[in-house]
């Protein structure tokens, strides 16, 4: 498989980090990863992103400026330990609604026994669904929200899709991605801290190399900044933008169901 980022066209669907798979054989893949990590998930964000995961989030809910009053209602995919919903329902002054939505029910178990502990269950649902076919009305929430999952969604055409059909109108997508870095020595180094580093400290830490080898491929193969931005488009989002973070190591993608 070439390591060469894929386009608007597609081409997630059967790349598996640089491996080529089989149509239909990257979900399964990708769930045995998630089982294998999710209760160290986080922590392995922080190794992964060397702690600026939290700031990015952080970036991501200012972003959104979630309102604070009863009635609001948030859909977060592939959050299943909760880290984005719990700082939703913590920025409208506990009044909005998250569904976290998640494929993986290790994920979910870990999130909901968060919740638990952070009296936040009352503002959360968590539901063990597919992001390719959610399991939802038409125009039933304010905003949907995705942080570094969207690349192991196989159809990601097929996820955006679904975003913007259970969007209400003026609705918003906020997706956050691990994408392609602008600066050209942060590059190099960024480079030689995911392929050397990273699948080191994930067996260390989780007794799995395998996993962070193919998170680390994942990022390298997804479309970078334009043609995802392009990808949000053609699924009939309005006023599509992205803000680079950390020259481009993560970006912000948004748009608005108009």
């Amino acid at each position: 498989m070439s390591e060469s980022r894929t386009s608007a066209e597609g081409g997630m669907e059967t790349s598996y980090g640089f491996r080529e798979v089989a149509d239909g054989e990257k979900q399964g893949l990708v769930n045995e990863v998630f089982h294998k990590v999710a209760k160290r998930y986080d922590i392995m964000n922080d190794v992964m992103s060397v702690g600026m995961h939290r700031v990015w989030k952080d970036a991501m809910i200012a972003a959104l400026n979630p309102r604070k009053e009863p009635g609001y209602k948030v859909l977060d995919v592939a959050g299943g330990t909760g880290d984005i919903a719990f700082r939703i329902v913590e920025a409208s002054n506990r009044q909005a609604h998250a569904t976290v939505l998640d494929i993986n029910g290790s994920m979910l178990a870990v999130g909901a026994e968060r919740a638990a502990k952070k009296k936040l269950s009352d503002n959360l649902t968590f539901v063990e669904a597919n992001a390719e076919d959610l399991p939802f009305d038409p125009n039933s929430f304010d905003a949907y929200t995705i942080a570094f999952g969207i690349r192991n969604v196989p159809r990601i055409d097929v996820a955006l899709s679904e975003a913007y059909r259970v969007l209400k109108r003026g609705g918003r997508l906020l997706v956050l991605e691990f994408s392609e870095v602008d600066m050209p020595f942060l590059d190099r180094v960024y480079d030689s801290w995911s392929f050397n580093a990273i699948p080191k400290f994930g067996k260390a830490i989780t007794g799995e190399a395998e996993p962070y080898q193919y998170l680390v491929e994942s990022i390298r193969k997804f479309p970078n900044q334009e043609n995802f931005a392009d990808m949000i488009r053609n699924a009939g989002f309005s006023r599509v933008n992205f803000t680079n973070y950390t020259g481009g190591i993560a970006a912000l993608h948004s748009g608005w169901k108009l």
